[in-house]
Order: C-alpha cells, then sequence, then structure tokens
C-alpha cells in the first residue's frame, strides 16, 4: 500500500476543512484581505509655518521679518504628531464641572485634560497671549498673530483665554491701580493651570458679560454692583447677578458688566473679578453648568452666579461698554484670525488628501473638477489671511492706523467668519466619509468655526456696528477708503467694484434708519471684498489675484466653491500649498 498522499480530490466532506460534518454547510475560509493602499499616509511633523507660504509672506510685508524664527519653532511644534493628539484628546475627554468637593464644600471648579494644560502652556510661551503688549516693536501684533493663528489652526478651543487675555490689556490699563496689580501678571509667559493666590505670578483673564435677558444687549443688564465702601474708580464693589455666558470659567480674573449704585457712581460699568481673593480665600463665583456647546469643546464655557461677589471697578462709573469696548475690538480681530487659521487648516488637510489619494486612474489633485475646488478654497483661505496679517499690523501704535482698524476690523468680521462655516464644510467633502469622521480633525474644524461668527457679536450686530461707524466716525470711512485705493489701476473689476462701493455707501447714509438696516449686509459684504481683492491686488502673485477678483467680483461669480472662471491659473494657485 503507497505511503503517499493522493493526489485525487477527496468526495468525503468530512475531511473537508471548510465544510461541517454534521450539517455539510460551508465555512469560512479566511485569507488576508486587510491591505492598506490608496489611503493618505499621517499628515504629522510638518512645520506649519513653513508651509504657509501667504502667511510667512504677510508677516515679513508688516514688519514682523523678525519673528520669523520662533514661527517655524511653533510651526514645527504644532505640526508634530504628539501636539496632534494632544489636540484631539482636548476635544474628546472634556472639561467637567467640579461644583463641590467630596465634603460638599462648594469648590465651583472645572478639570481639564492634562493635554489641554500642554497646549495652552506652550501658546503662552511662545506669548500668542500677550507678547504685543509685553513687547511693543514695529509689528509685534503682527507676530503676536502670527503665532496665534498657528496655535489655533490645530487646536482652537484653547485660544480663547489666550484672546481674552490679549484684549483685557488696554481695558486694565484705564484703572492704573489694577493694573499694576494685574498686567504683569498677564505679560508672564509661564502658565500656572490651577487657581492660586495673589502671588501666583501668572494669570489669564476672561470675561462674564452676556445675561439671559439681554444677550448682545448689554445695557439690559441686571447684576448690581453695591460699593464695599465711598466706591467709584478702582474701589472694590460686591457684586450679585446671574451671567449666561461666561467663557473659561477657571480663568484667574474676569472683565464683567454690572450696574453701578451708590454715591460712587451709577450706571452700567466695568468690573474686575478675581477667582481668588489677596488673602488666599476663594471669591463667590459659582458655576452653575458648564454649556453643551456645538463645538469649541475643549473650552469650558459656564453659566455662573454672582453673589456678594469681590470685585474692582475699571473706569468710570455708567461707562462700562466705553471701557470694555477696545477688549471687544481686540477679541473680534482674534476671531478674524481664529477664523482664517481654521481656513488654513482645511485647506491644508484637503490638499494633503488630495495629493496622496487616487481616483479612476489619477490623483485627486490632478482632476479638473477638484483642482478647482481646491483652488477654490486656498484663494479664500489667502484673502483671510492677507486681510488679517493687515488688520493686526494696524493695531500696532506706530502704524497709526486706529481709523483705518477700527472699521476693518468690523467688517472684516463680519465677512471673514461667515465665510469660515461653508469653507470648513467644503474641505470635508474633499475628504469625503474620512471627512465625517472623528478621527480626521476637519469634523471637529467644522464644528469649531460657526462659534467665530457668533462669538463678539453675530451678524446683525457687526453689520449694524459698521452701520453706526459709517454715521459716527467718517474718518475711519475715509481711512478704509485710502487703503482700498491703494489698489486702483490694478485690476479693471476691483476698479469698478470700488466704484459701485462708493455709491452704495453714500446711498445707505441717505436712506431712512429702517432702510439702512435692511441693506447693510450687502454693503458689509461689498465692502470686505474690496479690502480683501486690494490686498490680493497689491501683494499676491497676479494669478493668484486675478483668480480671487474675478471669481469674487466678476459677472459669473458663483456661489459655490470651484466654480472658477475658465481662464484661471490653478496650477499657480495650489503650488503655493
Amino acid at each position: 500500500m503507497s505511503t503517499q498522499p493522493s493526489t485525487t480530490p477527496s468526495t468525503d466532506s468530512s475531511n473537508d476543512p471548510s465544510t461541517s460534518p454534521s450539517t455539510g454547510t460551508t465555512q469560512p475560509r479566511p485569507h488576508v484581505t486587510h491591505e492598506v493602499v490608496n489611503q493618505p499616509p499621517p499628515r504629522v511633523d510638518v512645520d506649519e509655518s513653513a508651509h504657509d507660504v501667504a502667511l510667512l509672506e504677510a508677516v515679513r510685508r508688516h514688519d514682523a521679518g523678525w519673528a520669523v524664527g520662533e514661527l517655524h519653532e511653533i510651526g514645527t511644534l504644532v505640526g508634530s504628531a504628539s501636539f496632534q493628539q494632544d489636540a484631539a484628546l482636548a476635544n474628546t475627554v472634556t472639561p467637567v464641572l467640579r461644583a463641590v468637593d467630596r465634603w460638599g464644600n462648594r469648590v465651583d471648579e472645572v478639570d481639564y485634560h492634562p493635554a489641554y494644560h500642554r497646549i495652552i502652556g506652550a501658546a503662552v510661551a511662545h506669548g500668542a497671549h500677550t507678547s504685543a503688549w509685553a513687547q511693543p516693536r514695529p509689528g509685534a501684533n503682527v507676530a503676536r498673530a502670527a503665532a496665534f493663528m498657528l496655535f489655533a489652526q490645530v487646536e482652537p478651543g484653547h485660544a480663547c483665554p489666550v484672546s481674552m487675555t490679549h484684549a483685557a490689556v488696554p481695558t486694565l490699563a484705564l484703572q492704573p491701580d489694577v493694573a499694576a496689580q494685574w498686567l504683569p501678571r498677564l505679560m508672564s509667559r509661564d502658565y500656572a493651570g490651577e487657581l492660586g493666590d495673589a502671588t501666583k505670578p501668572s494669570a489669564l483673564v476672561g470675561m462674564a458679560m452676556t445675561e439671559k435677558q439681554g444677550g448682545s444687549d448689554v445695557r439690559a443688564n441686571t447684576t448690581v454692583a453695591v460699593p464695599a465702601g465711598a466706591g467709584g474708580p478702582g474701589a472694590t464693589y460686591l457684586l450679585t447677578g446671574h451671567k449666561w455666558f461666561c467663557s473659561a470659567p477657571m480663568s484667574d480674573a474676569f472683565l464683567v458688566l454690572a450696574q453701578a449704585t451708590g454715591p460712587g457712581g451709577e450706571g452700567l460699568t466695568c468690573f474686575l473679578v478675581p477667582r481668588v481673593l489677596p488673602d488666599g480665600t476663594r471669591n463667590v463665583f459659582r458655576v452653575q453648568r458648564l454649556k453643551d456647546k456645538l463645538g469649541n469643546r475643549s473650552n469650558a464655557s459656564a453659566e455662573i452666579e454672582l453673589d456678594g461677589t469681590v470685585a474692582a471697578m475699571v473706569g468710570e462709573p455708567g461707562r462700562g461698554v466705553r471701557t470694555i469696548i477696545e477688549m471687544v475690538n481686540r477679541t473680534r480681530l482674534d476671531c478674524v484670525l481664529g477664523t482664517a487659521a481654521g481656513m488654513r487648516q482645511s485647506v491644508a488637510e484637503a490638499m494633503w488628501h488630495a495629493r496622496h489619494r487616487s481616483a479612476f486612474g489619477r490623483v485627486l489633485v490632478d482632476q479638473p473638477a477638484m483642482a478647482a475646488v481646491l483652488a477654490d478654497l486656498a484663494l479664500e483661505s489667502e484673502a483671510a489671511t492677507a486681510t488679517a496679517m493687515r488688520l493686526a499690523r494696524a493695531h500696532d501704535d506706530d502704524a497709526g492706523d486706529e481709523h483705518f482698524r477700527r472699521l476693518a476690523t468690523a467688517v472684516s468680521k463680519y465677512w471673514i467668519c461667515k465665510r469660515g462655516p461653508h469653507h470648513s464644510y467644503e474641505a470635508m467633502e474633499c475628504l469625503g466619509g474620512n471627512g465625517y469622521t472623528e478621527e480626521f480633525p476637519l469634523a471637529r474644524r467644522y464644528r469649531e468655526q460657526p462659534v467665530l461668527a457668533v462669538w463678539e457679536g453675530s451678524g446683525n450686530v457687526i453689520a449694524l456696528d459698521v452701520l453706526r461707524a459709517l454715521h459716527r466716525e467718517p474718518e475711519s470711512l475715509d481711512a478704509f477708503d485710502a487703503e482700498v485705493a491703494l489698489a486702483r489701476g490694478g485690476h479693471r473689476l476691483l476698479d469698478a467694484h470700488l466704484d459701485r462701493l462708493a455709491s452704495d455707501v453714500r446711498a445707505i447714509l441717505a436712506v431712512a434708519p429702517a432702510d439702512a438696516e435692511r441693506g447693510v449686509r450687502r454693503l458689509v459684504e461689498a465692502m470686505a471684498l474690496a479690502l480683501q481683492a486690494s490686498l490680493l491686488v497689491r501683494f499676491a502673485p497676479a494669478p493668484v489675484s486675478d483668480a480671487f477678483v474675478t471669481s469674487r467680483l466678476g459677472p459669473d461669480r458663483s456661489h459655490e466653491y470651484g466654480a472658477l472662471p475658465s481662464g484661471a491659473d490653478v496650477g499657480v494657485v495650489l503650488a503655493r500649498w
């Protein structure tokens, strides 16, 4: 009998491993199927500043070339795999309110994942909060803005307290005795996340202005401030009331608005509320709940109760809005910076995907329809970045641009922040299904962009502010006109747009207030496009500016991204990314 195995197929199903001996049914015969191909590699360990051509061009153009070295350090940090992992953790392991300790004592603390503290600590260490105030020089606000944008590009939530701390400086400076106590701590680059006593070397500042019955109408606030002594600027008051939105409730101090009473003066007034008093005891600052927000999830926002809460009056009684307005204007600028940073992230991620993914026999970026969408998104991002950097330079004292920045900041905040959500959606779509999942950053970015349009004045609030400036501050319109006129002669469509804009401004200033309010959104949009187009015509490569102007101001412009004019040089636009 042969000992060699038979080569004849067996007909006995009991010897076939794919067949069940009891039922005769076929069983799985596994093979290796999970070979990953045609997926982009992780976009990590890149210098985000080195790849941001428009940002570095603007930094050098606006007198901040001295900061490029540190911006490369920041770009390498935020582009690292570890920083991106921290960004993901900070947004998935979100802040938790701890109202009382285990014995039942009120502590009103918010616990964050350590990743959040690492991120905000790095931003503070690089001066993304107050470097422009601590070391003023030509281009200081440009350098600070670029640093802020690089951090916010990867993790936007922490940018809220960073922004408010930067913006609080000019308001606190109005009250010298309060400023002497607090400004050195705001300028510090040493971050300490926990609450400490008055000897804590650093501090972050938040805001708590709006109330449930008023919202943007802060003059409807009902929080009451009673003087602890004689009252007046710099004096101690006791505040009682409910604040509907308090951003970053673990900040060391807050600027709030309350109705002052007593002999020191009355009316809506600005106050500084410390979380911890000089003797080390906790101020009354009851965190009622954390808001369950659409986005901005790494940053806590809360409802708070003030009940005999110690505060110091900042500025003159009854002039709270005027006292705090410069803080509001600075945070509006940071809304523009944050949106531009988000646009940069959206395009960078979409471009990375398109350059590493193939479909129907070609890399995505080489397919005309996709290339047109990417180029259009890139144009929007470049225009936002150019505008943001120009506004930042206008905030340097040596620039002498206070009238320009007054109007241009509001105009840009309205338009750029409104463009953010749709822009992020279109970029997310470029990634297809991957973009819609939480494992990729664009889903988070899509949820993040709307907050920048809402924060510090939603669309109508900003548009009406522009209308007030046109009526009350004609010098701001003169400065705006002078800026955009620098591009006249550079593109015929822009010249025609500027002519129409001048006519539209005259018309809206001549009509009844109700008619002006109904038409102001269209006017603000036209002003924003004029500013963006003028900056690109002056400073961007001709194919970039021509594509932007033609697609935004031309007769065949579209409502959707990707419908570029047939003559647009898509290759040049994409090459800058």
